[in-house]
């Protein structure tokens, strides 16, 4: 924290949604809790986590749908909103390598948008996930990733 801005994820029950974690970014003011609002997370399985958030009017585009842009960034947040709850530890101290998304229908602006996300291998440095963002039993986009974790020794 030597800006004044905290360094780690923070994780806790949400109060308002049983079963399910606040997950939010280290710096309040930035991309994630500014643009994406709030987020949820949950564990599925080992290797499995389920990420939420409730698309709000700023991110719709021209014609009135999430913005391709959106799906982006919160399929880039959901990555490190998994690994946090599959592996316990904190993905502050880690970047996106690649990601390839590809769209797939529209997503709506008045119900959630669910990123399915699998950690399909770790090893010291890296992560290697893939996923699905579902809205209402429709698939919106797939996407794959790989996450490099900085300051760990291999």
């Amino acid at each position: 924290m030597a800006d004044g801005v905290p360094r780690s994820f923070r994780v806790e029950p949400s109060p308002d949604h049983p079963g399910w974690l606040s997950f939010a970014a280290p710096d309040a003011g930035g991309f994630n809790a500014s643009v994406l609002g709030p987020t949820l997370a949950r564990r599925e399985s080992e290797t499995v986590a389920r990420v939420r958030i409730e698309p709000q009017r700023h991110l719709a585009n021209a014609m009135g749908h999430v913005h391709g842009g959106a799906l982006l960034g919160f399929s880039d947040m959901s990555l490190f909103a998994a690994l946090r709850v599959l592996t316990g530890r904190d993905p502050s101290a880690a970047v996106t390598l690649d990601l390839t998304l590809q769209f797939i229908a529209p997503g709506k602006l008045d119900r959630p948008l669910d990123a399915v996300v699998e950690l399909l291998r770790e090893t010291g440095r890296l992560a290697f996930l893939r996923g699905v963002i579902e809205q209402d039993g429709t698939l919106v986009a797939s996407f794959q990733s790989t996450v490099r974790k900085l300051g760990l020794a291999a």
